[in-house]
């Protein structure tokens, strides 16, 4: 049942049954990757409450450009980004909410402009939307900005939007997002996403370009161990809700580039050989010295490699917005679907 908070004209809408298949989701997904022959853990749960802050602490690090890049080009290129919005009103859905930093520069420019529309925020995280909705409350008091947040991973989401026709949807996947996907589930998210909107709705989706390794390393490696704090807070995040007893003091962050994949790797590495016991697994899980967790992908693209992707999956490329060193590329894609065919009636049928 959605819940009204009015002071921060919110509307809540939670699609996990009030967190129940997330945690039952978060302790499975546990099990099946320490499980695995190569240990791993989807990225999804780095963001709990304590790591979705942790994360704004790494974009405000000085190694970390794609936050600064994206917001040279939402700055540089909002005029041309108003004109997704053909008709009002409209709905903007953003696909996690980091702390909207980034997306105020658009809602400024919306409001400033008198579009009418409503904002719905996408997270697993349901305090991170009170906190980021409270915030555009006071922020933009003299408007009326409508604030719906759903509580649901990103397909949930989807399928919840599915349908929901009334009016056009512009859909912003900011940062670089897409690239914690592999190959085979970017084209999976990117197709479902598709069938979820309509014939000419919007996408906007960050892609960060490939660009000098040694650029990379600094980012992923920043020299205040953000990013370590960050990886590692999944060990006391397991601890806490799921009864594990892993010991952070043996385990370490690791951070480089695959050439072979094109992506970025974060590793959470045990310096020793070790048992951990998960209580709510009510299993015991045996670590190798340096045998590591994997925590993360973050694949880079290619122009041409953006360019097929919208190309294959049904989209037109509509702009390509890139920063002015060249590091990051903000998409916008149209949503493209067949047209109705209609067969004329022939000899009375």
């Amino acid at each position: 049942m959605a819940e009204i908070n009015h002071r921060a004209k919110l509307s809540i809408l939670n699609l996990e049954n009030e967190g129940l298949y997330q945690n039952r989701t978060f302790a499975l997904d546990v099990l099946d990757g320490l499980s695995a022959h190569t240990k791993s853990i989807p990225s999804k749960y780095l963001y709990d409450e304590k790591g979705s802050k942790l994360f704004e602490l790494i974009m405000e690090q000085p190694e970390y450009y794609p936050t600064k890049c994206e917001l040279e080009i939402l700055q540089k290129r909002k005029h041309d980004i108003k004109d997704l919005a053909l008709d009002t009103p409209f709905r903007l859905v953003e696909l996690g909410v980091g702390d909207a930093r980034k997306t105020k520069v658009l809602l400024q420019h919306f409001l400033d402009n008198g579009l009418k529309f409503e904002y719905v925020l996408v997270d697993l995280c349901e305090e991170m939307i009170r906190q980021v909705a409270d915030s555009l409350a006071k922020e933009y008091k003299d408007f009326p900005l409508s604030i719906l947040g759903i509580v649901a991973d990103y397909y949930a989401a989807l399928s919840w939007l599915r349908g929901r026709n009334s009016i056009r949807n512009i859909v912003l996947f900011l940062g670089s997002s897409i690239g914690n996907f592999d190959l085979q589930q970017t084209q999976h998210f990117l197709n479902a996403m598709w069938n979820a909107l309509n014939d000419s709705d919007c996408v906007f989706i960050g892609f960060d370009l490939k660009k000098d390794i040694g650029i990379l390393q600094k980012a992923y490696n920043d020299s205040a161990g953000v990013t370590k704090e960050f990886n590692l807070n999944l060990l006391d995040r397991m601890n806490k809700e799921l009864g594990a007893d892993f010991d952070r003091r043996h385990f370490v962050h690791h951070s480089f580039y695959n050439p072979r994949e094109g992506r970025m790797e974060s590793w959470i590495v045990s310096t020793r050989a070790q048992h951990v016991a998960i209580n709510k697994l009510e299993k015991i899980f045996e670590f190798e010295a340096w045998e590591g967790i994997h925590m993360e992908n973050s694949y880079k693209y290619s122009l041409n490699h953006i360019e097929k992707l919208a190309n294959t999956l049904g989209f037109a490329l509509d702009h390509t917005l890139i920063d002015s060193k060249g590091y990051f590329v903000d998409a916008i894609w149209q949503v493209k679907k067949m047209k109705p065919v209609l067969i004329e009636a022939k000899n009375g049928r």
